[in-house]
């Protein structure tokens, strides 16, 4: 059949007014035909992953931006808003020939953390530029996650992330708590503290967790170790009747070890004793002495105790003033009669050891307190403060532990004089002939406050002093990169070590 053609029918002049038209509309159409296929691809945006997007805080994660072109200068963010304090880490990368950057296996150029560093975005956080000095973060309600935020941002930036609009953006959860596990307060014979219960029925082995002379009840290492398979109980060992530092005694922790002990979901007799910074003065006194405390295991990191002289010290860090009494007034504004009450109280182990001369403690204190210095920063500087007993009734006697023991000792700690205390403590066990019960982890490079994996690193911090109560900023000491290494790294082998002597013997 003939194809019709309307334009037969048609005057012939209109023939080319409709061959014209036929001509523009097939042009139009091709054109719409042509737009039709551009708009209908599918377009690709860059895409962010982080997984686990929900864990534990002592949990690794894995980066993955995927769509990129490749080459292509990128900034990984990282974002945390803590209390009143935002806090921010970044890495420079380039994406690979498939338009992909993943933190396991790339490398950070540039940033506040460089090379192969997959957690580099959480322990390399500092505080936004603008930000008050003197800043920590201590979670305080472990019941709630801690949101990351991780964003990926065109070219390599180093400042204004808040003023760009990133590529792609994903939100992490960080717990403190696995699901299950289980707060109780305590609130017994005095003794005011938390104790975390793994999920299930037990029994589990039980940890007596002690922080430092910050004071306060402190929850976020136990809820830890607790999602780890132990009963663990944070102690609050000032609190409970306002107590000073040199009102401490053996009783409180008694009464909090027998709590923790009898409790019906803890292995009788199955426990060990944690120690930061004080209370690892605690630690150390309460098993050396106690009649009551019978521990399988303890753990603590730094001591204050050391049979060497102030003269053998180590230098001072660079910068640091080299302060008298006088600089140490003008710069951080203590009085030299409040100074004469400072930081050497905490220095004795007299407090644990009853026969300790008090006034004997009075000379040292005032024969040390030239040595509290300030930095240029304004950072308070007092590990050179700590008297260095030489007549042995000052020291707690470590040859009379007879439980294993695991000593963490940071090399850059500048509160106090870890590395020389270990050394002392070493060769006190050895002469004792309980050496075989020691194990020393010592970090160069990390500061005296080691937290779990991933934190970001305080290497100064505000801290009040309690005898005084005037708040300072203290220098602990560090750098970055190796303390993130000895949180990691001291926190695996506590917990290994734990599992060791505590779960070991309940399944002997």
């Amino acid at each position: 059949m003939a194809r019709f053609d309307i334009r037969r029918h048609l005057p012939v002049s209109h023939r080319h007014a409709i061959s014209m038209f036929t001509k523009e509309s097939m042009k139009a159409y091709k054109s719409l035909d042509a737009y039709k296929t551009v708009s209908t691809q599918k377009r690709t945006c860059p895409l962010i992953s982080v997984q686990p997007s929900r864990g534990l805080v002592d949990e690794m994660f894995q980066i993955v931006v995927t769509n990129l072109p490749p080459s292509r200068m990128v900034t990984l963010h990282s974002l945390l808003k803590s209390d009143n304090s935002i806090w921010e880490a970044f890495g420079h990368y380039i994406s690979d020939e498939h338009g992909t950057v993943t933190g396991t296996k790339d490398e950070s150029l540039g940033g506040t953390y460089k090379g192969k560093e997959p957690m580099g975005l959480l322990w390399s956080m500092r505080p936004v530029p603008g930000s008050q000095q003197g800043l920590r973060i201590r979670k305080m309600d472990v019941f709630t996650a801690t949101l990351v935020h991780i964003s990926v941002y065109s070219e390599h930036l180093s400042e204004g992330f808040s003023q760009k609009t990133p590529l792609a953006t994903s939100v992490v959860e960080r717990w403190h708590v696995a699901p299950g596990v289980k707060r109780i307060n305590i609130r017994e014979e005095e003794v005011q503290g938390t104790l975390f219960l793994p999920p299930g029925p037990g029994p589990y082995p039980g940890v007596l967790d002690l922080w430092g002379a910050g004071g306060g009840l402190i929850e976020y290492r136990s809820a830890l170790l607790a999602s780890h398979g132990f009963a663990s109980m944070a102690l609050d060992y000032f609190g409970p009747k306002e107590r000073r530092w040199q009102d401490v005694d053996f009783s409180y922790f008694e009464k909090a070890y027998q709590i923790l002990n009898n409790h019906p979901v803890v292995q009788k007799d199955h426990l060990a004793v944690l120690g930061l910074s004080f209370g690892s003065i605690i630690t150390l006194g309460i098993v050396a002495y106690s009649k009551v405390i019978k521990v399988c295991f303890m753990v603590y990191t730094r001591t204050y105790l050391s049979v060497k002289s102030f003269t053998d010290v180590p230098k001072r860090p660079a910068g640091e003033s080299g302060a008298s009494r006088n600089a140490v007034r003008s710069a951080s504004g203590m009085s030299e009669s409040v100074s004469q009450r400072c930081l050497s109280d905490t220095v004795s182990a007299a407090m644990l050891r009853p026969m300790a001369c008090a006034a004997d403690f009075e000379a040292r204190r005032a024969r040390n307190i030239d040595k509290l210095h300030v930095n240029k920063e304004n950072q308070v500087i007092h590990r050179d403060i700590f008297s260095t007993p030489s007549n042995p009734p000052v020291k707690v006697d470590v040859g009379r532990i007879k439980c294993p023991l695991l000593l963490v000792t940071a090399g850059d700690d500048q509160a106090v004089p870890a590395v020389e205390s270990a050394e002392d403590i070493e060769m006190m066990m050895e002469k004792a002939g309980n050496r075989h019960l020691l194990e020393v982890l010592t970090y160069p490079g990390a500061g005296h406050l080691i937290e779990p994996p991933y934190s970001p690193h305080f290497c100064a911090t505000n801290f009040n002093l309690q005898l005084i109560n005037q708040r300072v900023v203290m220098l602990w000491g560090g750098q970055t990169k190796p303390h993130a290494y000895a949180q990691e790294d001291a926190w695996n082998k506590t917990l290994a070590f734990l599992s060791k002597h505590l779960y070991n013997s309940i399944l002997h």
